[in-house]
């Protein structure tokens, strides 16, 4: 049984622990963990809004315009009027209980959507009916592929001028290469959206913009009869095609119960075979309640989804963990925010088991004992204390030191590894340095803090200058960190202009030897080694390969050469930058059996790898942008002719109506300060999104003057 942590009273004013101490419990099958990811500005954090409205969660609806939105409780997320941070929270409708992340738009805090999908068994899709699948809906459509988590889509500002339900239907399909099942239709469109007609029941629903009116069930009109029995036949076919128990009743005629097409629609989705489409308006609070019984109807509970696969460390051996009370403990963190009031808080996913406040449990990913603080339920920046967290609980605990993003969890008498969650690199760097010697004494605390809570954040100092660095997905992402440094760090910094982290690798394969041999009169340092260098597929990284034969070399040294090898690609012989996309084969050197030591092999691995990039033609990379540019059709000229003056590259342009939509890829030294040029260029009515793509060779032009400017230092 899952522990809530709700009075016992009615649902509409379930909102935590009561004083009494008195809690619910849900069956593990009445439980769903999801996520409401999309592009930024099609509405995520109005639509969680409304859902906690409806059920009782809020009692006044939060506004993202006026500041006033529950689940945007940072400071600059309210100035901003975006989501910086995935905000966790938890309400209940028809009995069941919802976990809901809501997760931030904006490519430069990605990492947000990557550990929030992590952890939930199910997403909804917020999608804008004017301007449809957006840039960076691709993208969280691609992280949710990556951890097949299955999706209802939710078609929000049906309201609006241009809104068109189908054609974002169809783009849902086209670019998203996803089977798009749409199991309502809008009743009425634009200023005339009244409400949505549900093809599963056959009936219309009026959703009033009143919140405290609830929706009017009410025959199908009779002007909308024609087109309505013509998308529920598209609906009954598809679903058909897909599921066997359906196509039985299909093909003995008749017509088919609505209970019947939602067991299937149920079905199929669990299995990411297809996606349930739904409409509405948020802001006007419309389609709000059929969005969540579409939540409890179709998106899958702990007990839906496959068991997770972990490392048993017993046995070393792939096993899985059933998502069960009575199973061993097994959690993964996924998140560490630095409360300026609690102090440390670990967010965690518990996928077996249960766990109390006070527990000692195993991180086994640090391979050391931790012992859980209180037990926490997030409610945004709010806080509920509950006694105890259940399989398919997502909660928060105090205490933890030692655990960090991606850590797991576990029972010490039955240890087990999760699969861990992968961030993407930073790509741009900027110079920061304190203003005063007071805020010298605090710069280091809070980039240590900030680093903690953000994967995606890195500090390093550069060793021949003595600068910090900081590095992060964007330049909103690095603006928000140092607001966020002054105000809940009150350190003042200066920054240096933004810096493209570029990268180093080799173009051909090279053979070196790596020689380190001291003597200093008693015993001395000797490591001899031989790499092979072979330059790898773009985004590979670094591949090491040990193929010593003969005891040429001990098997101790081995990992010292690895770890002098691993040490100089830290900084490249170009201009200082990482190298990348490489594979290292050691195959052969020799020992001596009184002076080699782990330093000397470390040593000799160091150079070889250095030498070794010398000599294998060594070549600059950048990253290269994606970019979207939606503007009116008159500007596009100017526009195109802008981005071909940055190397852009145009891939395709599309035309909806008055509107074009530009995609192109751009490299991201030429996009510092594009939003005030395109703001001039397109009388401020263009919007972009930008996403990193990947790494491409630097011309050789551009590459000499990085590297004269880097020796220039």
């Amino acid at each position: 049984m899952v522990t809530t942590g709700i009075k016992a009273q009615p649902l509409k004013k379930a909102a935590g622990i009561g004083n009494n101490g008195m809690t619910r419990t849900f069956p593990l099958d009445k439980v769903r963990n999801i996520g409401i990811i999309a592009h930024i500005d099609a509405g995520k954090t109005t639509v969680t809004e409304r859902i906690l409205f409806y059920t009782g969660r809020t009692y006044k609806v939060g506004a993202v315009d006026e500041g006033t939105a529950v689940m945007d409780w940072m400071q600059q997320e309210r100035e901003r009027g975006i989501t910086i941070t995935a905000a966790a929270t938890t309400c209940h409708w028809r009995e069941h209980r919802i976990n809901i992340i809501d997760t931030p738009g904006h490519v430069d805090f990605t990492a947000e959507v990557e550990r929030s999908l992590r952890v939930l068994d199910g997403g909804v899709v917020v999608l804008d009916a004017v301007a449809g699948v957006e840039a960076q809906s691709e993208t969280v459509w691609r992280q949710a592929d990556r951890y097949s988590v299955p999706r209802i889509c939710f078609i929000n500002k049906m309201d609006r001028v241009g809104a068109d339900f189908h054609h974002t239907v169809s783009m849902i399909e086209e670019r998203l290469r996803a089977k798009a099942i749409s199991i309502q239709l809008p009743w009425g469109k634009e200023s005339q959206f009244q409400g949505v007609i549900d093809l599963l029941d056959g009936k219309a629903l009026r959703l009033p913009e009143d919140v405290s009116m609830p929706p009017a069930e009410l025959p199908i009109p009779e002007d909308e009869r024609e087109e309505v029995a013509k998308y529920r036949q598209i609906l009954i076919e598809r679903l058909a095609e897909n599921d066997d128990q359906l196509m039985l009743l299909y093909l003995e005629g008749g017509d088919i119960p609505g209970e019947q097409i939602k067991a299937a629609v149920r079905r199929l989705t669990l299995v990411n075979r297809i996606v349930p489409v739904l409409c509405g308006s948020a802001l006007r609070n419309k389609g709000i309640q059929p969005l969540l019984d579409a939540v409890v109807d179709y998106l899958p509970s702990p007990l839906d989804v496959p068991p997770v696969h972990v490392i048993d460390l017993q046995t070393g051996e792939v096993d899985v963990r059933q998502a069960s009370d009575d199973a061993p403990f097994s959690a993964l963190s996924f998140k560490v925010v630095a409360d300026p009031f609690m102090g440390r808080l670990v967010y965690f996913r518990v996928y077996s088991g249960k766990v109390k406040a006070g527990m000692q449990v195993l991180n086994s990913s640090k391979g050391h004992k931790e012992r859980l603080g209180r037990l926490i339920l997030m409610h945004a920046n709010r806080r509920e204390e509950i006694e105890e967290a259940d399989t398919g609980s997502i909660a928060a605990t105090l205490g933890l030191k030692n655990t960090f993003t991606g850590d797991t969890l576990c029972d010490s008498a039955r240890p087990i590894l999760l699969e861990a969650i992968r961030f993407p690199e930073p790509v741009l760097s900027m110079v920061v340095e304190p203003k005063s010697k007071a805020d010298q004494d605090k710069l280091g605390e809070a980039l240590n803090k900030l680093s903690e809570e953000d994967p995606t954040f890195k500090v390093r100092t550069d060793q021949e200058t003595g600068q910090t660095l900081i590095s992060g997905m964007g330049e909103l992402h690095l603006e928000v960190l140092i607001d966020r440094m002054l105000r809940e760090f009150n350190v003042t910094v200066r920054v240096g202009k933004p810096q493209v982290a570029y990268k180093e690798t080799i173009t051909v394969s090279v053979e070196v030897e790596g020689r380190f041999i001291r003597q200093f009169g008693g015993r001395g340092q000797y490591g001899h080694v031989w790499l092979k260098l072979e330059p790898g597929e773009r985004g590979s990284g670094f591949r090491f390969v040990d193929q010593v034969r003969g005891g040429a070399i001990p098997k101790e040294y081995i990992p010292a050469v690895e770890a002098g090898v691993k040490e100089a690609l830290e900084s490249g012989v170009l201009a200082g930058y990482p190298i990348v996309d490489i594979k290292a084969t050691l195959y052969d050197g020799s020992y001596h059996e009184v002076d080699s030591s782990d330093l000397a092999f470390k040593m000799a691995g160091s150079i070889a790898l250095k030498d070794g990039v010398r000599k294998a033609n060594p070549i600059l990379l950048e990253p290269i942008m994606k970019l979207e540019v939606v503007m009116p059709a008159q500007f596009l000229g100017d526009v195109i002719g802008d981005l071909n003056s940055r190397r852009g590259h145009v891939e395709g342009i599309e035309t909806h109506g008055e509107t074009c939509v530009i995609r192109a890829l751009v490299p991201l030294a030429e996009t510092f300060g594009y939003a005030t040029v395109l703001r001039s260029l397109s009388q401020g009515r263009a919007t972009y999104s930008l996403e990193f793509q990947c790494y491409r060779e630097l011309p050789t032009s551009l590459a000499g003057q990085i590297e004269v400017r880097v020796r220039g230092k």
